[in-house]
């Protein structure tokens, strides 16, 4: 009876020592979250091949077709600035991993009777489900390991989770054109496997809901960020409507996302413009995933090194992926293949990296602002729609014009942070907070003194 009486939500004011997790203390915990990154990988990778067969098997356009990424992403808009990022402010991080689990869990389920039906509009709702429960993951999992550990290896840690994240990408395609579809491709024996995948996964995920129930997790909260803040830069960070670092942010998260689907989600129809057969293409995009999720372990070890600081790994590879898609415009057949697989390569290390930067500063704004860079995830909403409506009547190379702006239109945070806001940045990468483990007498005067802090000044959000 014991496990069920332990108490697994902090409230959202406690300073706790979980803000001076060192590497070694901090491993486990974000290993157990690194899991979740595969899950929403390999559903993402999914998800572009599905676009690609729904256009044929429903017989629909691919503007429609992306009507499943606006379904998708357009959770991502709703859920994270409301519901999910109420959950992780009022319950902490463990129970909003299990919500968001739990969610998946259905969203998953619904598959088996959109597929019985042949509806493209089930096939929509079902992906919305699955987008909630992914996006209230991601809610709590990328603030989890942007925070839980020493502060100067936040970038590190999610660009490594990304990479696995990447793997899951990687092997989805793999998996659609070697399994799911191999001699089934554009049949109805085709879908009927989509239900047999997604009711597979839907039994890992309720294994994990009761794994993060067991499992231990410490539970960072905003005081501790705001307690570690003081501690990093010495400053308050002001009200919430004065975080300008995280407003860029978000809008770069915004439209880099979008163009980074976009391009996932017609890289097939582009590669089949440019004289590839379906099959080809869904191995193509298995190549280009697994070029992105191998970069993003190479911007990850490289950010190890003083010299290759964050904003300036930013900078170059978002600037690459302008430079290769312009390429890939511009040329044809297996030039412009590689243009556009150098692309996803380069994209590798820029939402983390981003995401992170967004990050730096917020104290008690943290859990929030975190949510809002989840929110920006919904670029993917908006982006391919209007990318597949080019495609229809223009073509796939032509189409790229409109990610294209989206990498133009992200760059100004990259901009901002190297030029304008250069010292916030680097001060937290230079931080020795959380590199050296902190003795507890100095924690409870620590936690002492902030709860007399909190007592005598109301925390305010704005």
């Amino acid at each position: 009876m014991a496990i069920y009486k332990r108490k697994i939500v902090v409230s959202d004011d406690t300073v706790t020592s979980a803000r001076h997790l060192t590497m070694k203390q901090s491993l486990v915990p974000n290993a157990l979250v690194t899991i979740l990154f595969f899950l929403w990988g390999f559903a993402y990778g999914l998800l572009d091949v599905l676009n690609s067969h729904f256009q044929f098997a429903l017989s629909i356009s691919a503007s429609m077709a992306a009507g499943l990424s606006s379904a998708y992403f357009g959770a991502y808009f709703v859920c994270p600035p409301t519901i999910s990022g109420w959950i992780l402010r009022r319950y902490g991080f463990r129970i909003t991993f299990m919500t968001g689990l739990m969610v998946l869990t259905v969203g998953c389920l619904l598959f088996w009777p959109s597929g019985v039906k042949k509806s493209f509009g089930g096939f929509c709702g079902s992906m919305f489900v699955v987008g909630a429960g992914l996006s209230t993951l991601e809610t709590a999992a990328d603030p989890f390991l942007s925070i839980c550990g020493p502060p100067k290896y936040s970038e590190i840690r999610l660009n490594l989770a990304q990479a696995v994240q990447g793997i899951g990408s990687f092997v989805a395609p793999l998996l659609a054109s070697r399994v799911f579809f191999a001699n089934t491709v554009d049949t109805d024996e085709g879908l009927r496997n989509v239900q047999w995948v997604y009711l597979g996964v839907a039994g890992f995920v309720i294994l994990l809901v009761i794994l993060f129930f067991l499992a231990p997790m410490p539970e960072i909260t905003d005081a501790d960020m705001n307690v570690q803040e003081s501690e990093i830069a010495e400053f308050d960070p002001g009200p919430f409507r004065k975080q300008y670092n995280l407003f860029l942010a978000v809008w770069s998260q915004f439209c880099y996302v979008g163009a980074q689907v976009a391009v996932a989600n017609y890289f097939m129809q582009f590669c089949e413009e440019a004289g590839r057969t379906k099959a080809e293409a869904s191995d193509l995009l298995a190549v280009g995933q697994g070029l992105y999720a191998f970069n993003r372990f190479v911007a990850g070890f490289m950010m190890m090194i003083p010299a290759f600081k964050p904003r300036y790994i930013l900078a170059v590879y978002l600037g690459l992926c302008f430079v290769f898609i312009v390429a890939a415009m511009e040329t044809g057949g297996s030039a412009s293949i590689a243009m556009l697989i150098l692309v996803l390569c380069f994209e590798s290390a820029c939402f983390a990296t981003i995401f992170t930067l967004g990050l730096r500063g917020l104290g008690r704004h943290t859990k929030f602002g975190g949510s809002l860079l989840v929110a920006a995830i919904s670029g993917g909403m908006v982006f391919p729609p209007m990318t597949g409506a080019v495609v229809d009547r223009h073509g796939a190379h032509t189409a790229m014009a409109i990610p294209m702006m989206g990498y133009v239109l992200a760059w100004i945070y990259p901009l901002y942070v190297n030029v304008w806001n250069r010292e916030t940045m680097d001060v937290h990468r230079e931080t020795k907070v959380g590199v050296e483990p902190v003795s507890d007498k100095t924690l409870q005067l620590e936690a002492q003194a902030s709860h007399t802090h909190h007592e005598t000044e109301p925390r305010t959000i704005g």
